[in-house]
């Protein structure tokens, strides 16, 4: 299983507002020992939608979908994830109690536009929204949600925690890193690819950078994997970088230079 996300909207394709949506899913499945996979931002182009469906639902990816499932005209993510199963949409009948509660509760009319937000695709379940009543909607195991982030973000937990809490830390993983300080990445291709072929449970990265005015050219080192493999594969690349006449500083978990 792969995780994937889908982040809808004109207004961030064109640059009006930036996303916030990819770092906090990031962090959400961390916490939960889950990683993305992959990230796909379109906008609200309805035929774009649906084949990017259509190839996400063919496929075994949890895939969490943020923006567009409003009932403006410019919002397309309902109607794109029915074509793209080859269902109708519907009028879910608990979103539509939902929505009529949450109606009532500001004392407004129950107008058509409004319940066509409990349009789902046909056998969607719907997902809770702790902001204002007003749900979201899951389809086999794509999750669809608004694109206000205190509405997306609770809902998006309430997904992972009710659906796939048995996943959750399922691949123990650890990673460590160093700084190569004057390296340069092409010549230590050869000492990641040994690493990777004599650690098969585990991924090498290299993160080159040409430095700034306060940090010299480097280049972050490190494995991902296996926990077990991971403190002897760090102490043979330290050791070869320094047979090699480089000098490093070790990094906190992969993350903060020394």
């Amino acid at each position: 299983m792969g995780i994937g996300a889908l982040i809808i909207g004109d207004e961030i394709i064109r640059g009006k507002r930036q996303d916030k949506h990819f770092e906090k899913l990031r962090e959400i499945l961390a916490v939960r020992g889950l990683h993305l996979d992959w990230v796909l931002y379109m906008g609200d182009n309805r035929p774009r939608l649906v084949q990017a469906l259509q190839r996400s639902l063919a496929s075994d990816d949890v895939v969490f979908s943020f923006g567009g499932i409003g009932a403006t005209p410019d919002d397309h993510t309902r109607q794109a994830a029915a074509a793209a199963a080859g269902v109708p949409l519907v009028l879910h009948p608990e979103a539509e109690e939902k929505i009529r509660a949450r109606l009532a509760s500001l004392d407004r009319p129950v107008l058509p536009a409004m319940l066509e937000m409990g349009d789902f695709p046909a056998g969607s379940r719907i997902i809770p929204n702790p902001f204002n009543g007003i749900p979201g909607f899951s389809y086999a195991n794509h999750h669809f949600v608004p694109g206000f982030p205190e509405m997306a973000w609770p809902m998006v937990e309430w997904v992972l925690d009710t659906c796939y809490r048995d996943r959750f830390n399922a691949v123990a993983e650890a990673e460590a890193a160093i700084i190569v300080w004057e390296g340069i990445e092409g010549l230590l291709v050869d000492l990641m690819e040994r690493i990777e072929r004599d650690y098969p449970g585990l991924t090498v990265f290299s993160l080159p950078s040409v430095g700034t005015e306060t940090k010299r050219r480097h280049v972050e080192l490190g494995v991902r994997g296996q926990p077990e493999q991971v403190p002897p594969a760090m102490a043979e690349i330290e050791a070869e970088i320094a047979r090699r006449g480089l000098s490093f500083d070790r990094m906190d978990n992969g993350r903060n230079g020394l």
